[in-house]
């Protein structure tokens, strides 16, 4: 299968994010979002990104240009019918994503492969919502995508050889280094990574530290390049929580329970860089 053109679904962090891989690696890219505003914030957030490579002397002018050229940003989901994949990159609520899959499986031609970025929910079940199960595989991008290695390459049930390998090709294309997974809650990362912030959220409900001594203590005890509750700010509050609430869910153990805290913090719209406080304050 050979992929010249991704489809992506979402302009936010994540969705810029692949369509700036993408398109630095020389594929052409349809951005979809709701509104011409996200669109726009999206295709500018890409811009800014290639600016700070320019600026390191990473690429050119003309690298950054001809990235540019190739990413369409778009309202309209008749302009994904091109692609030979397409990416849901939307937030992280299992009906939002029902809702846009179907709406995807209705629209593509029917030898499409269809991803998710989902970071915790099940691949089988979100494939099951279309008739195209086995063209159907989770793509678990990390932030910031554009300088991250990793992605996570997670089979359904019924998600074919052909498509695995596919997406893996893909992914290898991109520069990055796809490991393949199981379907199961949270994957191999995110199961291990997010239930280590929560228990950093409980640490600081408990006063045990200050939220900068915390994540110094990680850096330094467990050479972390970034501390769990700085992590949080950069991941999102509001998407912490709703991983640890999948998992509480899913495996019905205690242990994921969600700190009263991040939900506190959620609560109050506190949810990170993005809001320009979470834990910590950004100017």
């Amino acid at each position: 299968m050979s992929i010249n053109t991704v489809g992506i679904v979402g302009a936010g962090t994540m969705g810029n994010g692949i369509a700036q891989a993408c398109a630095v690696s020389g594929i052409n890219v349809v951005m979809v979002d709701i509104s011409q505003q996200a669109v726009d914030r999206g295709l500018a957030t890409v811009s800014k990104s290639l600016d700070r490579l320019l600026s390191k002397e990473k690429i050119t002018e003309a690298d950054k240009a001809a990235a540019l050229s190739r990413i369409k940003g778009s309202t309209s989901y008749d302009d994904l019918k091109g692609a030979q994949l397409v990416i849901e990159a939307a937030t992280e609520n299992h009906e939002l994503k029902n809702k846009i899959l179907k709406q995807l499986d209705d629209l593509l031609p029917p030898e499409v492969v269809v991803a998710t970025n989902t970071s915790s929910i099940s691949i089988t079940q979100l494939g099951a919502v279309t008739g195209r199960a086995d063209r159907f595989v989770g793509m678990h991008f990390f932030n910031p995508v554009p300088m991250m290695a990793l992605v996570e390459i997670i089979r359904g049930l019924q998600t074919s050889d052909a498509t695995h390998d596919a997406v893996k090709a893909l992914a290898e294309r991109l520069g990055k280094s796809p490991i393949t997974v199981k379907n199961a809650p949270g994957f191999v990362v995110n199961r291990i990574l997010v239930p280590m912030i929560n228990e950093a959220f409980f640490v600081l409900a408990e006063g045990l530290a200050t939220p900068e001594d915390i994540d110094a203590g990680m850096k330094l005890g467990c050479n972390h390049p970034i501390g769990p509750l700085a992590l949080a700010d950069m991941i999102g509050l509001d998407v912490c929580l709703a991983v640890m609430e999948v998992y509480l869910e899913e495996f019905g153990d205690s242990k994921y329970r969600p700190c009263p805290l991040l939900r506190e913090y959620v609560a109050a719209g506190r949810l990170g860089r993005k809001t320009k406080r979470g834990v910590y304050s950004y100017a």
